[in-house]
């Protein structure tokens, strides 16, 4: 019952962090840490992708009609501007891609409850929202050179304490980008890949076992069901210039987090 409890616990922390901009992976971590979390790298890694499939599921819903209106485009089979947007998604994943691909083992290494590692990526996650807070929305649509520069973003924020939403929306925006525009654009571009993480996996096999099926599922949709009421949250958010107030919190957090550490050795 009580890894019941611990992975509703996860749940609801990816639900609300994937989308606000305060990292859901560095939050996990922090979390699994609190709940005393001993398992191993490549358990700990499975319950993270789990929880987030569910928040790229519930992204899919609430852009369900945005993403219906891409695939009508495409299967238009010609070059119109959902064709456009789907390459400028396709050009945003590769960074994230070639670093998934060739540093796998790497990063799984990082999901082992590294406080400090946290700590540090969510001083980082800060300075980039702020920086975000001061920049001037000039309205500009995405281009190719910006989707592969957000993508670059989105890459480097595989490192737990690094918020991905808020390292592709801070550059978006610090790009001149729109900002609701910037949201919409984080949040569809990394869904194609998360599923294609799990397909990856589940023909390689490496979630084949697992001790708690019930468990994941738990986390599963209570990551769904914040995760819907989280991301509405954040478009909003964003579109009202307000990620001054999540730098403050990823900076508070950062360095309680570090000052704990540092004080137990």
């Amino acid at each position: 019952m009580s890894e019941i409890i611990s992975a509703i616990v996860l749940g609801i922390v990816q639900g609300l962090t994937e989308f606000l901009p305060v990292s859901s992976s560095g939050h996990l971590e922090l979390a699994k840490y609190i709940l005393g979390d001993t398992s191993m790298a490549e358990q700990s890694l499975l319950m993270t992708v789990t929880l987030h499939v569910a928040t790229a599921l519930s992204t899919i819903v609430v852009f369900r009609k945005d993403i219906a209106e891409i695939f009508r485009g495409l299967f238009a089979f010609k070059w119109n501007k959902e064709t456009e947007f789907s390459a400028k998604i396709i050009l945003s994943m590769i960074p994230a891609a070639i670093v998934g691909l060739l540093f796998e083992k790497q990063i799984e290494a990082l999901f082992t409850r590294n406080i400090l590692l946290v700590a540090g990526m969510l001083a980082i996650t800060g300075v980039l929202l702020m920086l975000a807070h001061r920049a001037k929305d000039t309205g500009k649509p995405v281009s190719y050179l910006s989707a592969l520069l957000v993508g670059i973003a989105q890459a480097i924020a595989i490192t737990p304490g690094i918020s991905r939403s808020g390292a592709t929306i801070s550059t978006s925006v610090l790009l001149g980008i729109d900002r609701g525009e910037a949201a919409r654009f984080s949040f569809l571009m990394v869904v194609p890949l998360i599923l294609g993480k799990l397909a990856k996996d589940l023909l390689d096999g490496e979630y084949g076992q697992t001790e708690n099926t019930l468990a994941l599922a738990s986390g599963f949709v209570f990551a769904f069901l914040t995760g819907l009421f989280a991301c509405r949250l954040m478009i909003r958010l964003v579109k009202g210039s307000k990620l001054i107030y999540f730098s403050v919190y990823c900076f508070a957090v950062a360095i309680i987090a570090a000052a704990y550490i540092l004080s137990k050795g």
